[in-house]
């Protein structure tokens, strides 16, 4: 028996078909691939920052937000030392009347 065109023609489809499933599994496991690559390069780039600070400034903002409270302390305390300083000239005008207006007159 010789071989017809139909059967020339299905050996051609088989061949065809197994070709393509390759090609279809290469491509399949290929985006799959990349798709974990991606991932992996996207974790990489949004975890870095939170990286970076913990390892490299945290203890630098830490020390600047201590300063800065320290920085406010004083201020409330210079206020506090100001008001004082405010109350005493108060008391001293008050016992000898300091600031009482004079005017001159001419005539």
């Amino acid at each position: 028996m010789e071989p017809t065109n139909n059967d020339q023609t299905l050996q051609e489809i088989l061949r065809l078909t197994r070709e393509n499933n390759q090609m279809m599994h290469h491509m399949r496991r290929s985006a799959f691939l990349w798709g974990f690559v991606r991932f992996i390069i996207y974790a990489a780039l949004l975890s870095a920052p939170i990286w970076f600070y913990f390892t490299y400034l945290n203890t630098a903002v830490q020390q600047m937000l201590a300063t800065i409270n320290k920085i406010e302390g004083t201020n409330s305390q210079a206020q506090n030392q100001f008001q004082g300083f405010e109350n005493a000239i108060q008391q001293f005008e008050s016992r000898f009347g300091g600031s009482t207006p004079t005017s001159t007159t001419t005539q």
